[in-house]
């Protein structure tokens, strides 16, 4: 007999077998447990947080199976991997177009609507190919003193 609780920051476990199905993404039951933390809101979280939810929850998916399953996610345009600096990568449950600006000192993930930013003058694109997507970073961090003497 089970004696977990259900947690009420999930996303429903029809809800998440539905997305899952939408992506064309067979509906395991770890799938399940990560794309429910994951999509609880729409937030960045980094494969590590959300082995750490799952381990608060007594769930039993390995190390390996979230890397495994979020690049999957990725692959298929379920999530978007925002990759912050080569040792740090947020996946986001936020798919509808947007920038981010990452605070560098607390390591916080914010969304930006894409009309606060502006991008112009793109350069010439290669023959055959098109503008698929646009993803800024802004990066910022505590404002530097200017008291040198």
């Amino acid at each position: 007999m089970s004696t977990r609780t259900p947690q009420p920051d999930l996303l429903g476990i029809d809800d998440a077998r539905a997305l899952l199905r939408d992506y064309r993404i067979s509906p395991t039951e770890q799938r399940i447990e990560i794309v429910r933390v994951l999509f609880a809101r729409n937030q960045h979280l980094s494969a590590d947080h959300i082995l750490a939810q799952l381990t608060r929850q007594e769930s039993r998916v390995s190390k390996a199976t979230v890397y495994n399953t979020l690049k999957l996610f990725a692959e298929k345009g379920l999530v978007r991997e925002v990759i912050v600096d080569p040792s740090r990568v947020f996946y986001d449950s936020n798919r509808a177009p947007h920038h981010h600006l990452f605070h560098v000192d607390s390591g916080q993930l914010e969304d930006v609507e894409p009309a606060q930013v502006q991008v112009n003058d793109l350069p010439p694109l290669p023959e055959g190919t098109d503008v698929l997507s646009v993803d800024v970073i802004v990066r910022v961090g505590p404002r530097q003193s200017s008291d040198e003497n």
